[in-house]
């Protein structure tokens, strides 16, 4: 919704991953928000210990999805259903729209649907958030490659 918490934990873990499997140059790899309150503001801080953590950088900065995301990328992935509905509202008013949307979580082993927002939470919930995200990406990945 913002890009500043979850998003940016899945696009650095994504990243890292395509790079450990020598893929990354077979994708693009980026986050967007479905709002514009924080473009340009770098992750939430507890996000960015969280992947410091584990060992993983990253030099995101906010931005919205822009209409020509939905013709760049094949795959946009989301993290709850109101920003699932939001995505699939942009995506019908565009020409071309290729993008398929999906939760991320749907690619989740454990079936854990929704990655809830852990912007209110604690260092717990980012560690959650990242946990789902390793599963999911690396879901995504193996059934993508």
């Amino acid at each position: 919704m913002w890009n500043i918490c979850r998003s940016p934990i899945a696009e650095a873990v994504f990243r890292k991953m395509a790079t450990d499997n020598g893929v990354v140059d077979k994708w693009v790899i980026d986050s967007g928000a479905t709002s514009d309150w924080n473009t340009g503001s770098t992750p939430d801080a507890r996000g960015l210990a969280c992947l410091r953590k584990h060992v993983i950088e990253t030099d995101h900065r906010a931005r919205q999805v822009t209409k020509d995301d939905f013709v760049t990328f094949d795959h946009i992935l989301c993290m709850d259903e109101s920003n699932l509905r939001d995505l699939n509202k942009k995506a019908s008013s565009v020409k071309n729209s290729k993008a398929k949307i999906e939760l991320l979580g749907s690619y989740d082993p454990e079936k854990q649907l929704i990655i809830q927002d852990p912007y209110y939470g604690s260092d717990k919930d980012f560690e959650k958030v990242y946990e789902q995200c390793m599963r999911c990406c690396k879901a995504f990945l193996e059934q993508h490659s």
